[in-house]
């Protein structure tokens, strides 16, 4: 089910007319792509909850417009530097038929069971968060699993390890060979290692 969002069109645009809606806890935006772009507003606690949500930044969303529904994308948003206020927001219009690309966040799992952790005591490092995919928007997931199962000191897990769902590819500047997920193995263990190491060499010359 499509997470939806309310939103009115305006007329009033500039800077003047966007202070005047942000004081009447208003958020100014715009719905571009495939038609002419409009100009909105939304409700600024609405909006600014839902943006906490990581599945509202990647799934593809039903705007009510005015009463009549569109299926769109969250392409930007700006926030104030340091009050928690949502000063601007773009939507684009997708269509069902033509591939979109998206940034998707992946979920690490089975880190507490990789052989690098159990075994060499490591950390797991997340080289990427998210991951640049293109698919039709019907096929858009709202997150990636990457199972570290087979993760260890020398094996990294790459791009290309990575089981993407059906109708999904990498875009962007992505390449196979790609680090997803590092081993790091504390200082504190290497030097432990290296004086277990010197201690058992005079034993093994006896």
């Amino acid at each position: 089910m499509a997470i939806e969002i309310a939103a009115t069109s305006r007329k009033a645009q500039g800077t003047g007319a966007s202070r005047r809606l942000r004081k009447a806890n208003r958020v100014p935006g715009i719905v571009y792509g495939n038609s002419d772009p409009v100009a909105i507003e939304l409700d600024h606690n609405t909006l600014y909850f839902a943006l906490k949500k990581e599945a509202f930044h990647a799934s593809v969303l039903s705007l009510d417009l005015d009463g009549k529904k569109e299926t769109v994308l969250l392409r930007d948003f700006h926030m104030h530097p340091f009050r928690q206020q949502v000063l601007h927001i773009d939507f684009q219009r997708v269509v069902a038929t033509k591939k979109i690309h998206m940034k998707v966040p992946l979920h690490f799992i089975n880190s507490d069971i990789a052989p690098g952790v159990k075994s060499s005591g490591g950390i797991v490092s997340h080289v990427l968060n998210e991951l640049d995919v293109a698919c039709l928007p019907a096929d858009l997931p709202t997150s990636i699993e990457v199972d570290l199962t087979s993760l260890t000191l020398n094996h990294p897990i790459h791009v290309s390890d990575v089981k993407l769902p059906k109708g999904v590819e990498v875009a962007g500047h992505h390449h196979a060979s790609d680090a997803v997920a590092t081993l790091q193995v504390p200082r504190g263990a290497v030097e432990a290692a290296a004086t277990d190491a010197a201690e058992a060499a005079p034993a093994a010359k006896k």
